[in-house]
């Protein structure tokens, strides 16, 4: 599968600080939590055994690596 650039400010703007599970579509927010635990048992509740799980940031900050 190829990944294009994916926008995320909406994830961002609604979620950040937060863990996130979202859809092989990687756009689509299934669940979230505090922790990562938390985001991933709230999937799997919803049927979603095996989410894309990533911590939003809570600022967004430039990387030089």
């Amino acid at each position: 599968m190829i990944i294009m650039n994916i926008d995320w400010s909406k994830i961002y703007k609604k979620y950040k600080g937060r863990w996130v599970a979202l859809k092989d579509d990687y756009t689509t927010v299934v669940a979230s939590g505090k922790t990562v635990e938390e985001a991933l048992s709230l999937a799997n509740k919803k049927g979603y055994v095996s989410p894309f799980l990533t911590r939003v940031p809570e600022k967004l900050l430039p990387f030089v690596g």
